[in-house]
């Protein structure tokens, strides 16, 4: 193993050791000028790495000597010395590594493994300004059950056989209701993007809670994205609505505690892992995407959860929410919806759609919270979304176009864009939209799409992964069918080695020569938009 898991500068120093407890052997490593809560080439700045493996009679390793001296040693003798280079320095001085060897004896023609594991422990992993005006360090989630990280990797070690029977049990599951949902190439799309949506999450261990946050990867660092997590949430509701009430969790606490001034929703808390938000609230504004986004997931959690209180818990800083709504969703301002990759735009009418139906989101939550004020809201804001649906039909339609499709901003009729904000009326079953829209687009959408998927509007030849499923999920089978073909196609052809993308140029494969090149974003999850509508 390298040090370049440690950090991508190989100026820096090393330290490390080599040590067996409780029958696991192990090398571990770490800076030695620690840096906690700083990352540098999204590498962390603190923490031990560890790399272990089971102590056995025919086991040998190396610490701390050069690469070349390391695999002369294993080529010349069949096995390592056992020795440690206590000579600590930087990652590029003799390239010092750490290996094992593992003697299997003779095979005679059957199979036989070694089983090696690999890990950083944190003991503080976010710093998070909650509920106190002061700043909380939160701590791994291993250290409330374990006195030390070598007991931690010891017990990661021993429970293998575990972990890979309850992993093993979770693909099968995921493969087999994704087939039935969508079929083969579908199940081909959840099944690559489940683990890249859990690498992009953090769980955090408060003084009174347990949190869950994101980091956004690769577009930037920031950390609990709201328009990140929202395209990522079908995920959550189909594996476990829990996780998703743990993300939301803090950003209702730093809001709700005062620590931002807008009367609009937090774009995220901050550059991860430090989610300190915007005591100025300067942060990237998206005000009618973000209070959408929140009052949204707040609903599909308790829908799925049964969890009415956590409705009432957060009806004021929602309500809030709702009423900036009402006064700007429906003709939106110049701003940024969640593709600011793709700049300002006023009148969006997916982002109008987004709010619109946020705000028939909150009937529903003045309905289930059980607050005695809010009884009133449920027919002042269906009675609005309802109001502004017909407006937005009017305003966002070309309706004499051939086919007749949503433009990307009001009245402009020879534009385009995805309705992925159509699909939360169909997740929280809220009937706003009438059928004959899902139809339209549904029926637009054969016409639009291109080799290797459908673009994202008219501005660009971009096709976003993410919300492709989204409309999929709630279009004709025909149509369905066709996008995921596409995007199949696009994931066997393209000709990059990265982790999967969310965006991509939909008449080529590969990225989009004029813009980002994103990879290993938890966007993702929005796949499971299929599998997280209701049943």
């Amino acid at each position: 193993m390298v040090l370049e898991w440690a950090s991508a500068n190989t100026n820096q120093t090393i330290d490390w050791d080599y040590n067996d407890n409780k029958s696991v052997a192990y090398h571990q490593f770490s800076l030695s000028q620690q840096a906690v809560f700083v990352e540098a080439s999204d590498m962390a700045q603190w923490g031990t790495w560890f790399f272990g493996t089971g102590s056995s009679v025919g086991l040998t390793s190396q610490t701390g000597s050069s690469d070349n001296a390391t695999r002369a040693q294993f080529i010349d003798n069949g096995r390592l010395s056992n020795t440690k280079d206590v000579n600590y320095r930087a990652i590029g001085n003799s390239r010092p590594i750490f290996a094992f060897s593992q003697d299997l004896g003779s095979l005679d023609g059957t199979e036989k493994d070694a089983l090696f594991v690999v890990g950083i422990a944190q003991e503080q992993v976010i710093n998070f300004r909650g509920a106190s005006d002061s700043t909380e360090a939160l701590a791994a989630l291993w250290t409330t059950k374990y006195g030390s990280a070598q007991d931690a990797v010891a017990a990661f070690y021993q429970d293998w056989e575990n972990a890979a029977e309850d992993s093993a049990s979770l693909d099968a599951k995921i493969q087999s209701d994704s087939e039935k949902a969508g079929g083969s190439n579908y199940a081909t799309l959840t099944t690559l993007a489940v683990r890249q949506v859990f690498g992009g999450l953090q769980v955090a261990h408060g003084s009174s809670q347990d949190y869950v946050f994101l980091k956004e990867i690769s577009s930037d660092g920031d950390c609990s994205t709201v328009d990140v997590l929202f395209p990522a949430h079908p995920i959550l509701l189909y594996l476990n609505s829990t996780l998703l009430k743990l993300l939301l969790d803090p950003l209702f606490e730093h809001q709700e505690s005062g620590h931002y001034p807008n009367p609009w929703s937090i774009h995220d808390l901050g550059v991860f892992p430090n989610a300190l938000g915007y005591a100025a609230g300067d942060d990237e504004a998206m005000p009618v995407e973000e209070c959408g986004n929140m009052i949204i997931m707040t609903l599909a959690y308790a829908q799925r959860s049964h969890d009415h209180s956590y409705l009432a818990k957060h009806w004021p800083l929602l309500n809030q929410w709702a009423q900036f709504l009402v006064n700007d969703s429906l003709i939106p301002d110049n701003q940024l919806s969640t593709d600011d990759f793709a700049g300002t735009l006023a009148n969006q009418t997916n982002l109008a759609l987004k709010g619109i139906i946020g705000i028939g989101a909150m009937s529903e939550i003045a309905n289930l919270s059980g607050v005695p004020a809010a009884s009133s809201y449920t027919t002042t804001y269906q009675n609005t979304a309802e109001d502004y649906i017909e407006k937005w039909a009017s305003y966002g339609i070309a309706a004499e176009a051939n086919p007749p499709h949503t433009t990307l901003a009001y009245g402009q009729n020879d534009t385009h864009g995805l309705l992925y904000n159509l699909y939360a009326d169909r997740l929280l079953g809220l009937n706003l939209v009438p059928q004959s829209i899902y139809d339209m687009q549904s029926d637009f959408y054969q016409t639009s799409i291109l080799d290797f998927g459908l673009p994202l509007d008219t501005r660009h030849m971009w096709a976003k992964a993410d919300w492709e499923v989204f409309v999929a999920a709630i279009a004709k089978a025909d149509t369905q069918s066709l996008i995921m073909e596409r995007l199949i196609h696009f994931v066997e052809a393209t000709q990059s080695n990265r982790p999967l993308t969310d965006l991509y140029d939909a008449t080529t494969g590969n990225y989009p020569v004029d813009g980002p090149s994103f990879m290993a974003r938890p966007v993702m999850g929005g796949v499971f938009a299929l599998l997280a509508l209701p049943s």
